[in-house]
Parts: structure tokens; sequence; C-alpha cells
């Protein structure tokens, strides 16, 4: 895990860099470097993890200079690439994953190396003799990258703020601002500030003075094609789980794992100790919480025979949203990062440098309950006749729009409509608009539902729809924004078993009957540890660590609330109306509870004022953190 940045086209730029690589200096504590050539600047900082010695020091050169290359993640399976490239006799001076991309590019080419690439990375590599350059993401988006082109110029980072540190982001983009106001997020087709796009994942740009293109190199599974059966569906998730956590296991640092009563967490931490791995398991001890799992967790660690340690979180522990903006470069409202965030810094106080987790099992293996309500109505949609969809829409303005009528509206329009219909439920920004919160810059600019068409061909497929909007919104931009956010903040690593692109293949093909078998969400992994660990870890419900922001804003935050918005940046950039903020403010003091919409403009409000005043590490302990290390 580290953090880079470059600028290609732009003489004297290394000025420019500087300001890049203190934005990104929590990514990397470890050391940072540059590296330049005509027209071309590299920038890095390093977590260390494979290869601590300088050896492993980047940008990583080849010996005559003609390539450069700045990576950010893990490539798991990189010793087996080092002693192929050896085979065809390059030579090696570190142990580390970034020089198999050096020797790796100029063995195979780009398509031929990222083909055989197995770990989340984002890196940039730089050949001086092509004058060109080429950025690359990893299948599934876990490692972030981005960048601003300007004329015959192209600048990059791992995150929005360290472009914008260097002058390479222009205003507010109103439109990412109405995808927040919708979302809590935004998402990868957009940016918070303008002149600034995302890579997307499974992608390779490539850019030169005259040209630039992105290509996309890999597409998940969108159909069932797997014949398992799900006997043997079990048996290959099991095999391809143990080599997916195996190949995590290897660092040059201690390695760590979370433990939680949920299945997935379980699972790995199961794997690990098959496999005999020197690993801590770590809960988050929340005594008194509803949701504390520390009873459930430990069982399950005697059990299964691994080191096991809880780590108590107390409100003296309260990670606030000033935290929340330091973490993430772009405002980020997702209620359950405040539990990440608090369970990184207390891991980082550990020996442990690496940390497994269990995060993407719910995702391709199905475990919302919105996987099993889409798959039912579908098998409904697919038995009504194809104007149901325009007669539905035709009659339900009449519909009420609160308690039982208002959910069986949501579940006709899922029904009838699909992914249109389901997208459409969230009443996000339309709320706003309602309340008459939007001011001059927002007024009139509807939230973009385009690529979520309402039909009853969507409605015959609608699960299948949703996975593949889901992939590429909600899964990319918050679930694993949440995780790199917040263990980047604390210079941690994460590492997803479940996100093994060989593994997220398996499962993506599997058919919907044998991942939801008998109504049973991820079936497939539920069956895995009723067999391996036992049938309370099986049947246990998903618990999230979350804090109930809008009770604590009307009641512990109110104070902060209102002091935030006395003299507001949203009111003052034409953004928000003030009278309708003072009647969202006036009624979280009447009713001792804020609404969402509250929540979202409080979080908007202060990663403004935190970008406005260059306050983004306010209240953050990283230094503290590294400077013990």
């Amino acid at each position: 895990m580290c953090g880079i940045a470059g600028i290609i086209g732009l003489e004297n730029a290394h000025g420019r860099a500087a300001p890049m690589l203190r934005a990104l200096a929590h990514r990397g504590p470890d050391s940072e470097g540059i590296a330049e050539w005509p027209g071309a600047v590299l920038a890095h900082r390093r977590l260390a993890i494979y290869d601590l010695s300088a050896a492993g020091h980047q940008p990583m050169l080849s010996p005559d200079r003609s390539l450069g290359v700045v990576f950010n993640g893990a490539i798991y399976n990189f010793h087996d690439l080092r002693d192929e490239l050896i085979g065809r006799g390059r030579s090696f001076v570190s142990d580390t994953d970034t020089e198999v991309l050096l020797h790796g590019y100029r063995e195979w080419g780009i398509d031929g190396l990222v083909q055989r690439l197995r770990g989340m990375f984002a890196f940039a590599l730089w050949d001086d003799r092509a004058q060109r350059l080429l950025l690359v993401r990893d299948r599934l988006g876990v490692k972030p990258l981005v960048y601003a082109r300007d004329g015959r110029s192209i600048a990059f980072a791992s995150t929005v703020r360290a472009l914008r540190a260097a002058g390479f982001a222009g205003e507010l983009d109103a439109d990412a601002v109405v995808e927040f106001l919708q979302l809590g997020f935004v998402t990868e087709r957009r940016s918070i500030y303008s002149g600034v796009a995302k890579l997307p994942p499974a992608s390779i740009a490539e850019w030169t003075a005259t040209e630039f293109r992105v290509r996309q190199y890999w597409t998940p599974p969108q159909r069932a094609t797997s014949t398992l059966s799900f006997s043997d569906a079990v048996e290959e998730t099991e095999r391809l789980l143990l080599e997916a956590v195996e190949l995590r296991l290897h660092a040059d640092v201690p390695v760590a794992a979370l433990l939680s009563a949920g299945v997935d967490s379980s699972l790995v931490c199961w794997a690990i100790a098959k496999l005999g791995g020197d690993v801590t398991a770590y809960t988050a001890g929340t005594p008194g919480h509803v949701v504390d799992e520390t009873a459930d967790a430990v069982a399950t660690a005697k059990m299964l025979g691994i080191r096991h340690e809880v780590l108590p979180l107390s409100d003296a522990d309260e990670v606030g949203v000033p935290q929340l903006v330091a973490a993430f470069a772009e405002p980020f409202a997702c209620s359950s990062a405040f539990g990440m965030l608090r369970l990184s810094r207390a891991i980082a106080e550990t020996p442990a440098r690496v940390v497994l987790t269990g995060d993407g099992g719910d995702d391709v293996f199905l475990g919302y309950p919105r996987h099993l309500l889409l798959q039912r109505t579908q098998r409904v949609a697919r038995r009504l006749p194809r104007g149901a969809s325009d007669g539905w829409r035709a009659i339900r303005r009449g519909m009420p729009r609160s308690g039982a009528f208002k959910r069986l509206t949501h579940l006709v329009d899922y029904t009838t409509g699909g992914l249109g219909g389901f997208v459409g439920a969230n009443p996000g920004y339309a709320d706003f608009d309602r309340h008459g919160l939007l001011g001059p810059r927002l007024v009139d600019r509807p939230f973009d539902a385009s690529d979520a068409a309402w039909s009853i061909d969507s409605a015959r497929n609608a699960l299948t729809e949703y996975l593949a909007y889901d992939v590429r919104t909600q899964f990319v931009s918050e679930y694993l924004v949440k995780v790199d956010g917040s263990t980047m903040q604390f210079a941690l690593e994460a590492r997803a078993p479940f996100l093994d692109h060989v593994l997220w293949q398996h499962a993506a093909s599997l058919p919907f009957d044998v991942r939801l078998r008998n109504g049973e969400l991820k079936a497939v992994l539920r069956e895995i540890a009723r067999r391996r660990i036992g049938e309370q870890v099986a049947s246990g419900k998903k618990r999230g660590f979350t804090i109930p922001v809008e009770a604590w804003m009307g009641q512990r935050w109110h104070s902060r609330v209102e002091a935030s918005f006395r003299d507001s940046l949203l009111v003052a950039g034409e953004w928000v109306h003030r009278k309708a903020l003072d009647a969202e403010l006036a009624q979280a003091s009447a009713a001792g509870v804020a609404s969402r919409r509250l929540w979202y403009l409080w979080v908007l409000e202060e990663w403004l004022r935190a970008e406005r005043d260059g306050t983004t590490d306010a209240g953050s302990r990283q230094r503290e953190l590294v400077a013990a290390r």
C-alpha cells in the first residue's frame, strides 16, 4: 500500500509533485521518492510490506532509466512471476512485487503483464523511449487512481486531494454534488472536482503527447455459466478461498485478521488456521453496544485455535466528522466508516501492518436481503404481460407515499420496472428538492439515472442488472472506498481474499439458485461455515458496526452541527437555501434526531471547510502512530 503521483508533459514539474506527496503522506509513511526525466516526473510515498530494505524504494527504475514505475497495492503471485522472469534471463535486485512490473512489461508488454497479475493494484509506468505513460487499475477497483488532462499534459495520483494540492483540479462539479446528495458518495463516473477523472476498474490508460485512450482488459461474468452442483460449488469455493487466503498471508511485516461474528471473516480466519498462518485475529469490542460481537468472536477464535485479541472501543475512542473528512478525499457520508476508522486506529497501535478482512463475500456470493428480494421479483416479472410496466406507472402517481402503501409501491416498482424501479426507490436528491433545500447552483439540475432504465425487460432480469450496476457504483465507490480510506489513514494494508479475481469469477459464474439455494443468503459460504466451523456461525445474522448519526446530530453532536452551519459555505456558495437549512436544524433540535438530509449536508459542509482551510488531517493520529513504529 502506498501513494503514487506523477506529472507528464510539463517542464520543471518537480515543484508541483511535492505538494502531491505531502497530501499522500499518510498512505506511505516509510519513505518518499521522486524520479525525473525531461518532461516527466514520477513520485511515491511508500508503505513497506515486501523487502523492507532500500532496494524496494520507489519510483523504481530500470538500470538504464528507460523505464520507471510507481505502484500502490500488492501482487500476491509475484514470487511465481519473478521465478518465471528469472528463467527468461531477467535479473532482480530486490524481493518486491514492484520490480516484477518493470521486467514483466519488458518481457510481455502491458497487456501480457496485466493478464498475469493476481492482486490489487494501481500503478503508473513511464516508458521514456516510447514517451508513453501507462496507468493501470486492478480488476475490481480495490485501489484508487485518478488523473487530470490539460492539452498535451497529464497528472495522476492516488487521490483527488493530491491532484488538487498541486493545482490540477478545477471547481466543484455540480453533477458530482448532486450524486453525493443522492447516494452519500461520489461514483466512479465523476469526481467532486471538475477536470479530474477516475480510471475505471480493470482498465489501462495509455497517454502520449498526441493520443489518450482507455481500454478495459477484464470483465466479470455477467451471466451464470457454471454447471456445478451445489455440493461441487461448495467444494470449489472452499479450495479457491484457501488459495486466496494463502496468497495474502505472505508479507515481510506482521499480518493480522479481522474477526467478527459473521460468516465471511470467520471463514477467512478458519482458512488462516487451516493453513497454519502466524496471524493474530482482532475483534472490536464495544461493551453495551447493541451490535457488540465480542462473545461470539471469542468463541469462534477458541474453536478455530487462532490467536485472538479483543480491542475494546469506548466512547473515549469516538471518531467524528473531522476524522471522516481527513480519511476520504471526496465527501463521504457512509456512517459505517466510523467503525472502520476506529478499528483501523486500534489495529495500527499493534505490531500489524497488514490486515485480512472478509470484505466482498456478501457482494459476489449474494449476502444482502435485496439480492433475494430482486430474485423473487424477477420471477414474478417473467409471468407478467409486457404492458405491465407502462400500466403501473400510469396509476402509481395516485398511490399513498407512506407506511405499508409506500413499501408496496416500491415492491411493484421492482417487479415492473426492474433496475429503474429499484434505483428510483431512493428518495435521495429529490427529497432535498421537496424540502426546498436546493440553492441556485443545484435547482433544476436532476440526478442522472440514465444507466438504470425502467422496463419490464429489466424487471425480468432484475438481479443480473442490479449486480452489474452495483459493482460499478456502491460496491466500488462506497464499500471499497470505505476500507481503503479507513485503513490507509493509519498506514495499514487491507487484504480481502473474497476480492481475489479468480474466486470472484468462480462465484459470479454460479447460478442464482446455487448462491441463494432454498432462499438462503450466500448459501455457498454458509454451507462451508456449517461444515468447517459450526451452525452458530453459519446461521448467524449479519451485523455491522455503525453509529446512529442522525440521533447523535440531534443530541450529543448538536452544538457541533449548529456551529458548522452558522457561517455556512454551502449557503454562501448558493448550493443550499438558508431558510430551509434553518428549518432542518430546528427540526433536529426539537425532535432530538436529524434527517438523513441534514447528515449529508453536514458532511459536505465539513468537507468543504476542511478543503478550504487545508485541515484535512484534523484530529487524526497517523503521525504519532507512524512515529511510534
